[in-house]
């Protein structure tokens, strides 16, 4: 069995394993022309049930032919032009080719004698993307396993800053569509959902800043603790941007943390053309960044940045073992004494190899041009009588609702555009997202794929008409 162990002595043997590995996806993917095949799980789930893993194939040939029958086929390919749904991106060459290196060296990003370089060059890219930003000369941050985790490890932060024994009496703002994880982070610092104030939106889903300045000051008529204002750049059903610089005037009125949830909007700071839509995020005392959404990264890569590097301190244990308080005075640099995680990836390494290869101009290209193309999604959608746009977009997504032109019941459209959708998933002709307004149901396109079309586009939202008339029609024969 030693035979397996990647080392010296197996050097053909790991070369021509992943070789062919390689090959058979690349293959895939050369062949694949829908983004899924439309199975359901419980035509696959016996497959994969009937499988006795005690009983191994013993050799990787067989184990990539079982393979391609339990995932490869059926896997929903993001690369795809018509996958529109969810913030999935396709991913960049250079990325992958860091992916396999940081997977067979296997680094542990916690502490130096188990990465050494790599934790340089991790703190290297923080550094870069602070600059991005503009959070200053004593910013800091870390690598996270993704947007949840960042955002939880930056309310961990305003938490302890808060200084205050009473989490009963700590709040945190947010508008009303930023994303769940501010909740459940909430949740899991001990303060419970409700110490999230939601404040409203506008027209285009941007946090009302007035509302926020009159929640702030009923807080502190009541006796309590304003404890972070979460600002969202780029929320995740709308792509929605949030008046940042006027949000920091708030925060710094009241003396409140401002943390950006900049997840899928961070693309803007490659943007060539558009990265004014974040001016005034350089204010923020921390921002989520999701390399993995807008950096066109495989999964993992997030970080959690912060303005002052001293406030990292409220994530740090020191164990004798791994990290003993002398190895400060050392200057040793172990990472694991800013992060939430102990063992990690070096994630790091895919943003690294991205910019070495392409540059930062080439990424915010790609992302620029998915935001062109959502401005066109939306003239195309504004122009068709069978669609209601909610919006007009500010990153690259697109929210909308077909309206039968001999239906008037709100229920029954909103059944019809939840059985197109489904019908479309199930046809695997294109994925497409859903979401609620004002408690109605609407279709999304996340637009991250730069090989998108226009024409795709119109040839998607031509077959979810087709979908919620066959839904309608046969609606119709059941009533009669």
């Amino acid at each position: 069995m030693r035979s397996h162990l990647l080392n010296g002595t197996n050097a053909e043997r790991y070369r021509r394993t992943v070789t062919e590995g390689v090959e058979r996806v690349a293959a895939k993917i050369a062949a694949t022309d829908r983004p899924f095949t439309g199975i359901t799980a419980d035509a696959l789930a016996p497959r994969i049930e009937s499988i006795d893993l005690d009983r191994p194939l013993g050799d990787t040939t067989a184990v990539l032919d079982e393979l391609e029958e339990v995932y490869l086929r059926d896997a929903v390919y993001f690369h795809h032009p018509r996958y529109l749904a969810h913030l999935n991106c396709p991913v960049v060459i250079p990325a992958v080719l860091g992916e396999a290196v940081l997977s067979a060296v296997n680094s542990s990003l916690d502490t130096w004698d188990q990465s050494a370089g790599g934790t340089l060059i991790e703190r290297k890219l923080v550094d870069w993307t602070t600059a991005r930003i503009g959070l200053g000369p004593a910013a800091d941050g870390v690598f996270t396993s993704g947007g949840s985790q960042s955002n939880l490890q930056a309310l961990l932060l305003a938490r302890e800053e808060a200084k205050t024994d009473s989490l009963e009496k700590l709040r945190i703002f947010a508008s009303e569509v930023s994303h769940f994880s501010v909740k459940k982070s909430a949740q899991l610092l001990g303060l419970g959902q409700d110490a999230v104030i939601s404040i409203p939106v506008d027209h285009d889903k941007r946090m009302r800043t007035v509302a926020l300045a009159r929640e702030l000051e009923r807080c502190a008529q009541d006796g309590l603790v304003p404890m972070a204002v979460v600002a969202t750049a780029g929320t995740t059903d709308f792509g929605s941007i949030d008046p940042l610089p006027e949000i920091a005037e708030v925060c710094e009125q009241y003396g409140t943390w401002m943390h950006v949830d900049a997840a899928y909007g961070c693309g803007l700071l490659a943007s060539v053309k558009y990265r004014d839509r974040i001016d005034g995020i350089e204010h923020a005392d921390s921002v989520t960044v999701d390399y993995h959404k807008s950096f066109f990264q495989p999964v993992s890569s997030s970080a959690v940045l912060v303005k002052d590097a001293a406030t990292l301190r409220h994530a740090t244990y020191h164990a004798e073992y791994l990290n003993p308080r002398r190895m400060v005075q050392e200057r040793i640099p172990n990472q694991v004494d800013k992060s939430l995680q102990t063992t990690r990836r070096f994630d790091a390494l895919k943003l690294w190899m991205t910019l070495r290869t392409m540059g930062a101009d080439s990424i915010g290209q790609l992302f620029d041009e998915v935001c062109d193309l959502a401005v066109r999604g939306w003239e195309l959608l504004a122009a068709d009588p069978r669609y209601d746009v909610v919006v007009e977009p500010s990153l690259s997504t697109l929210v909308f609702r077909y309206i039968p032109a001999a239906v008037t019941d709100p229920a029954e459209i909103d059944r019809a555009n939840l059985y197109a959708r489904k019908a479309l998933f199930a046809s695997g002709d294109a994925v497409v997202a859903g979401t609620k307004v004002s408690g109605r149901h609407y279709l999304k396109f996340t637009l991250l794929n730069p090989e998108t079309t226009v024409d795709d586009m119109a040839a998607v939202l031509d077959l979810i008409a087709a979908h919620a008339e066959q839904y309608l029609g046969e609606s119709v024969v059941r009533a009669s």
